[in-house]
């Protein structure tokens, strides 16, 4: 059977790539061990315009922003499944300087697009923002596993749930063969499977361990709060919350460490008492060593391509560059440099 693109990798990368390409007319193969995508399935899913400790526009904000909610309203339409939670996220502010610098950022025509209110005072009795915060919009979250399970649906036969073996592809004058499935190009989105490849093991992934909590508290408000940890109600107030950002032990599993760490900063940010701690996870996050995505096409093989090192930010940056990557796929359109993997073809 001969197809347009061979898909590696069925997390939120590979399925929205694959998705696009679909879309456009291309016949797919996408393939995928739901196991190997936990980086995937376990995030947080939160698309957050303001981040860091600076409390900054997010990078590329502006572009971003316009494509998520389109891009999975439209998958939602798609699947007949809900898996977007458009939801503010409330910053509380840390000083009465940050309260005064978010005060000019209100007359600032780059941020109108995601600042909702100000507040100069608390908002709650339930929380530590004695200085008040920011409510943002344009903001929320997705339920990764009810998006993945949904579009897996959708894919049926075009998805396959087997391990890729790359030593059993060959190379022809058209392309690749693999099992007897031609294909025109190779696509690797399989996260850090990408690292033990022979294509991009060169690339500087930088993995990143995360770990997250779920919570019982009684306060539920109709917004996220972020600030030190993110918390994000899944309802009969469950809360999700984290997470950590750890370089270090990253073969190992939940620690205990990082749970008393999310709880810390918890208690610090909401006065309400954890009833129980329902569940603690956490994954390997395909991160890079200069925090942006790897795309684009390997220097000397035929027909390889990367679309991946998404991070813990993912959600928010699939959904814009998909539309560049297959845009670069289908009619050779050129890719943003700051993304481009020609950016490390010295290191090969």
């Amino acid at each position: 059977m001969k197809i347009d693109f061979l898909l590696i990798g069925g997390g939120i990368a590979g399925i929205s790539l694959g998705y696009r390409l679909k879309k456009a007319g291309k016949k797919i193969r996408i393939y995928d061990l739901p196991e190997s995508n936990q980086s995937s399935r376990i995030a947080a899913g939160l698309y957050n315009p303001v981040t860091g400790r600076k409390m900054v526009k997010t990078w590329k904000a502006d572009q971003l922003f316009a494509e998520i909610k389109p891009f999975y309203q439209e998958l939602e339409l798609l699947t007949g499944k809900k898996f977007l939670i458009d939801q503010p996220i409330y910053r509380p502010f840390l000083s009465i300087e940050e309260q005064n610098e978010w005060m000019g950022h209100s007359a600032d025509p780059g941020f109108s697009e995601f600042l909702e209110q100000i507040y100069s005072s608390s908002q709650s009795k339930n929380l530590f923002d004695v200085f008040g915060g920011v409510m943002l919009k344009n903001s929320g979250w997705l339920q990764i596993p009810s998006f993945l399970d949904a579009m897996n649906s959708y894919f049926e036969g075009e998805l396959i749930h087997e391990k890729f073996d790359e030593e059993s592809l060959i190379s022809n004058s058209e392309g690749w063969e693999y099992k007897g499935l031609k294909t025109n190009a190779l696509v690797y989105c399989n996260g850090l499977g990408s690292m033990d490849s022979k294509f991009f093991g060169y690339l500087p992934f930088a993995p990143v361990k995360g770990e997250l909590l779920e919570v019982k508290q009684s306060f539920d408000p109709d917004y996220i709060v972020n600030r030190g940890v993110f918390r994000v109600s899944l309802g009969n107030n469950i809360f999700r919350v984290g997470s950590t950002y750890t370089k270090h032990d990253l073969e190992e599993g939940p620690t205990e460490s990082a749970k008393n760490e999310i709880l810390d900063r918890l208690k610090e940010l909401v006065n309400s008492p954890v009833e129980k701690i329902v569940s603690h996870k956490s994954g390997i996050r395909p991160a890079t060593r200069d925090r942006k995505p790897f795309l684009g096409k390997h220097p000397k093989a035929q027909s390889v391509y990367i679309f991946n090192g998404f991070g813990a930010k993912g959600v928010s940056l699939v959904p814009y560059f998909s539309k560049l990557m297959s845009e670069f796929l289908l009619v050779n359109s050129p890719i943003e440099s700051e993304v481009d993997i020609a950016r490390y073809f010295n290191y090969i």
